[in-house]
């Protein structure tokens, strides 16, 4: 799991500066470190702004958090669960995709009653 320290905006913004050339398909796949920088901050920065343990979000293999308030889960997989991949993780956080178009094509699988993130995103604009 992510770390729900709160997120400095300049910080998010920086790292979502850093890949925001692939992002937009106007540059090479940014390093590893960069997109998992990115992927991270931008969790957290979720996690913050939807406080709760309702709702896991997954973008493996770079992190996960549990946000949105609810009832509490403890054990076992949450019936509340956001998957996608890093790419349209970033997409969905920058606005360059909405979160209506990511459940349709299949892009983000969205499961539970509370898994519509869509109240919080995007999270920073490029």
């Amino acid at each position: 799991m992510a770390s729900s320290r709160s997120v400095d905006p300049a910080e998010l913004r920086a790292a979502i500066a850093a890949i925001s050339p692939w992002l937009s398909g106007s540059g090479p796949e940014p390093a590893r470190p960069e997109l998992a920088a990115a992927v991270r901050l931008s969790l957290r920065t979720l996690a913050g702004d939807a406080p709760g343990k309702s709702v896991e979000v997954r973008v493996p293999p770079f992190a996960a958090v549990q946000c949105v308030e609810g009832l509490r889960h403890t054990r076992g997989t949450p019936p509340n669960v956001v998957e996608t991949d890093p790419r349209t993780w970033l997409e969905l956080a920058t606005g360059l995709l909405g979160w209506a178009d990511a459940v349709e094509s299949g892009r983000v699988t969205a499961s539970g009653s509370r898994a519509d993130l869509a109240r919080w995103l995007p999270l920073v604009r490029l």
